[in-house]
């Protein structure tokens, strides 16, 4: 569906996408993490064919962006981060509203109407004002706005982003839903706990991506294993870990609530090592154990690795 092949965009000042390339199949999810400012927008735009890239190529559904931006839009469904509904229009209008953008007869979107509200569940919202709804059925609604001229192609540009966890949750069953059709769906976000949720996802940092795999596997191939420690001061603990990062084989450093977590190589030495170094800086250490990173814990320690 998609061939992405070292496209680069500069800015004044900041290269805010460096020689990135990836593939999205139909029935994908693929997901695009990163912090704010890291390019994730420019990116979606770039596919989106909003921007043109400085360098590189983008084809979709075996078109070359360059050269067939406006028959390849025609496929494409891009939702921003501030989708611009009308908040003084109804749910209902909105729909039309966007069909009509997208050059669809009248009949053509009431045929549409009932699948969007079966899935979005805004049925009952149909003649409320777009205004008046709560953040997560308004990106319930820009996601059936987008929808309405059945694109093969979703780009998702953080959708979840403020959207309470319930609301998440719904949200990415529709996504869920729309794989079983052949869309394909490319999303940015900055949870990483929904990053679990792709297919396949990229870890992207300064414009560039860092990692792309599956996520079990991107935590599979980290280096050495996780060892965490459960303590009665944990900032006191995190500065003794971190003048202890020098030493062979350790790696960052991340705490997480009175957890402190440590990347370490040889993790049956370092164990002992770092428990006996809390404990003679006067702290108490509940447990210890070797854990299962998350995609968060990989994604901290190759951010500062890059660094």
């Amino acid at each position: 569906m998609v061939t992405v092949n070292n496209i680069s965009r500069n800015f004044p000042e900041v290269a805010a996408v460096r020689s990135v390339s990836f593939t999205v199949a139909k029935g994908e999810i693929f997901g695009i993490v990163g912090p704010d400012g890291s390019g994730k927008s420019t990116l979606m735009r770039l596919v989106a064919s909003i921007l043109r890239p400085h360098s590189g190529s983008i084809v979709i559904n075996g078109m070359d962006a360059s050269t067939h931006s406006f028959e390849i839009k025609k496929g494409i469904a891009y939702m921003p981060q501030r989708f611009g509904l009308y908040e003084d229009l109804t749910v209902e209008e909105n729909i039309h509203f966007f069909g009509r953008l997208h050059g669809m007869r009248k009949n053509e979107i009431h045929g549409m109407i009932p699948r969007l509200y079966n899935f979005s569940s805004l049925g009952p919202f149909s003649t409320r004002l777009a205004g008046k709804l709560s953040g997560g059925m308004k990106q319930k609604l820009g996601l059936a706005c987008c929808l309405v001229h059945k694109p093969s192609l979703i780009l998702l540009d953080e959708p979840t982003n403020g959207v309470d966890p319930v609301s998440r949750r719904e949200f990415w069953k529709i996504l869920y839903d729309l794989l079983a059709e052949g869309v394909a769906v490319i999303v940015s976000t900055s949870y990483l706990d929904e990053a679990e949720r792709c297919g396949r996802v990229a870890l992207m940092h300064r414009g560039e991506f860092i990692r792309v795999g599956v996520p079990k596997d991107i935590k599979k191939e980290m280096p050495g294993k996780l060892l965490s420690f459960l303590v009665d001061r944990p900032m006191e603990g995190e500065m003794i870990l971190r003048l202890m990062k020098g030493i062979k084989g350790m790696h960052t450093v991340i705490r997480t609530g009175n957890l402190l977590k440590v990347f370490a190589d040889d993790h049956v030495s370092a164990m002992e090592r770092i428990k006996a170094s809390l404990e003679q800086g006067g702290l108490r250490v509940e447990s210890s154990e070797v854990i299962v990173p998350s995609l968060e814990d990989c994604f901290v320690e190759l951010v500062s690795e890059e660094e």
